[in-house]
């Protein structure tokens, strides 16, 4: 069993440089490259996007500058404002993609000051680390999956070469020993996939019975060993237990057995939390609602405990985690909410001061949401084209009929809430209703959904206040 926790060394892995390896580098692209890239899934709010980029951009200039400032550069946090479903959480979701940094979303609500019950607002930090690991994880474990392919399928000859019985661990020995003739008998079977359903036993790794969830680990002044390294041991423990299962699942299960050999678990750790460091990026959503209103009655009287429990991890603090301890310095914090019951000038002074870039988003117009279910590409109109295609029913959504769901949307948004471009969902949903369920035994037919599709199905919704309420 590798000791993970004793190889590791967090000390070192803060003094390297950003790019070393080219892990942690933040990416290239320039402001106007990631707003380009923005304008392909996200309709408007160009204020936004161009705040977004610069603070990703800043990121790359600082790993650039000279080491002794470097420390000293603070990120650009940003504050978005806007009501929902304008795409605030798209932006930030998508950029964190585009620049492949480790993302993570939550609510602000879910947390509650220290003393009440509710979540920690460490666990923030915990959670981007977990996804972040496992995310290096699975990219290390591909490119080593060619190599770990062709040691599967010579130990799984071997195996069946032997009767089934299987010869020696795998991943013990550097070099691949010279089949022999019968291992090349089956090698060849192997590779033109002639023998898939046939059983044979192999030992397979079993992780042992551990809970990713458990709480953070408490440390006494009683015990002899480092709790981290326990806890490491107990998570990486493995036991072997012998299965009898067809060839195609042997070779899946030794190649990810060899895969996992392969992969440096300690170098892994150490690459996640230099890129959680320095490139993670953490949207903090419904941060208005953490904004009292100083009522001894207020269910949110905890409102601002929350942001002052909040307000390290953004000033820059150390969390401890499973994997080691994690610096907050560098982390990119987006805040959203939608400040229609309170002004960000209600958040307290400090919390304030740590979101020193702040843009407004604005209502979706009637133009812009005939432009969401259109234009992007992942738009609502491809989506229910491609869903239907598989049925082999072939969707043809004319404009006018689009234009008139956007303007249900509309006018439904104003009379009712206001959930900017979610109330499509709803919309297409209620329109291709009957389609969706009947699309099996419709194959090889043409849907049309012009405006007399659209209005036969949702003017009389749209017009009555109380459906509206209920349904759309």
């Amino acid at each position: 069993m590798v000791d993970l926790a004793r190889q590791a060394k967090p000390a070192d892995r803060h003094q390297r440089t950003p790019g070393d390896d080219g892990t942690a580098l933040a990416s290239d692209m320039t402001p106007r490259q990631i707003v380009a890239e923005l304008d392909r899934y996200v309709i408007g709010q160009g204020d936004a996007k161009r705040a977004v980029a610069i603070a990703l951009r800043n990121r790359f200039r600082r790993q650039k500058v000279a080491e002794e400032l470097r420390a000293e550069i603070t990120p650009r946090n940003v504050l978005m404002i806007g009501p929902t479903g304008v795409g605030k959480t798209e932006i930030a979701r998508r950029v964190a993609r585009i620049v492949d940094a480790p993302f993570i979303k939550v609510e602000a609500t879910k947390f509650t000051e220290v003393g009440y019950v509710g979540r920690d607002v460490e666990s923030i930090i915990r959670d981007l680390v977990e996804i972040a690991v496992n995310t290096m994880h699975a990219r290390r474990l591909e490119e080593v999956m060619d190599q770990a392919s062709s040691a599967a399928a010579r130990q799984l000859a071997g195996i069946l070469a032997s009767g089934g019985e299987e010869a020696g661990d795998a991943g013990e020995s550097d070099e691949p020993s010279s089949p022999n003739g019968e291992e090349s008998y089956y090698l060849d079977l192997l590779e033109k996939n002639e023998i898939e359903d046939e059983m044979v036993e192999i030992d397979v790794d079993v992780e042992s019975e551990f809970d990713p969830g458990t709480s953070d680990i408490t440390v006494s002044s009683d015990d002899n060993q480092d709790p981290l390294l326990e806890f490491m041991d107990a998570m990486f423990a493995r036991r072997r237990v012998r299965r009898r299962v067809p060839v195609r699942e042997a070779r899946r299960i030794l190649a990810n057995q060899e895969a996992s050999s392969l992969v440096d678990m300690n170098q892994v750790i150490d690459d996640a939390i230099v890129r959680v460091e320095q490139t993670g990026v953490v949207f903090i959503d419904e941060l208005d609602k953490t904004v009292s209103n100083e009522s001894e009655n207020d269910p949110d009287v905890s409102g601002e405990g929350v942001q002052r429990d909040l307000l390290p991890i953004i000033e820059g603090s150390t969390v401890m985690t499973r994997f080691g301890p994690v610096k907050t310095d560098h982390i990119l914090f987006i805040g959203a909410g939608a400040f229609h019951r309170s002004r960000p000038a209600d958040l307290i002074p400090e919390i304030q001061g740590r979101f020193p870039v702040r843009v407004e988003l604005e209502s979706l117009s009637e133009d812009d949401l005939y432009a969401i279910l259109t234009q992007p590409e992942n738009a609502l109109a491809r989506q229910y084209t491609a869903l239907l295609e598989t049925e082999g029913v072939t969707l043809e959504l004319e404009e006018d009929g689009l234009r008139e769901v956007a303007h249900l949307a509309t006018i439904v948004n104003e009379r009712v809430e206001d959930i900017g471009a979610r109330r499509l969902h709803t919309m297409m949903e209620r329109v291709l209703e009957d389609v969706s369920f009947e699309a099996s035994d419709m194959a090889g037919q043409i849907v049309r959904i012009d405006r007399a599709y659209v209005a036969e199905r949702l003017d009389d919704i749209a017009d009555d206040d109380d459906l509206s309420d209920y349904i759309l």
